[in-house]
């Protein structure tokens, strides 16, 4: 089974929206049309390049990893990067039939860590983004359900 990629469509269809509808908080996420440029291009392509016919970055979680960083760092939107790069996430994650089971708070606690470190430390942070995937991460093909809450 090859691994499925996410689309500008995708993202602002489903990340974006989600990110609007879940994540708002006092901050508000301007029109996705707002957008830099090519930004978002860029963060969506570089996790899925490949080198001589092979993928720069093998696997899900480092794929995952590298996509949520760079949404993150490059911001490619106006407000919101944090919460889109979170939705984006998990939008992938689904699409390859795995979900992350974490509360939202650390979720975002960890994407605020992304964003605050230094780009000199770009290899041992996206390390720490692999380490906290694999961590929280579930194959939704095991037939995982998300507990109730109370």
């Amino acid at each position: 089974m090859s691994m499925k990629s996410l689309s500008v469509v995708e993202v602002e269809y489903i990340s974006f929206r989600l990110a609007k509808d879940k994540f708002e908080f006092n901050e508000p996420i301007p029109a996705f049309s707002t957008r830099f440029p090519n930004i978002l291009e860029s963060c969506l392509a570089v996790p899925f390049q490949k080198f001589s016919k092979k993928d720069v970055y093998h696997g899900l979680i480092k794929k995952a990893s590298m996509l949520f960083y760079l949404m993150i760092k490059n911001h490619p939107f106006k407000n919101g990067n944090k919460r889109i790069a979170m939705t984006t996430l998990f939008v992938l994650l689904y699409k390859n039939n795995k979900w992350m089971t974490v509360d939202n708070q650390e979720l975002y606690n960890f994407a605020v860590w992304v964003a605050a470190s230094p780009a000199g430390l770009k290899d041992e942070v996206v390390l720490g983004i692999e380490k906290f995937i694999e961590t929280h991460l579930k194959d939704l093909r095991l037939g995982y359900r998300r507990p109730a809450r109370n």
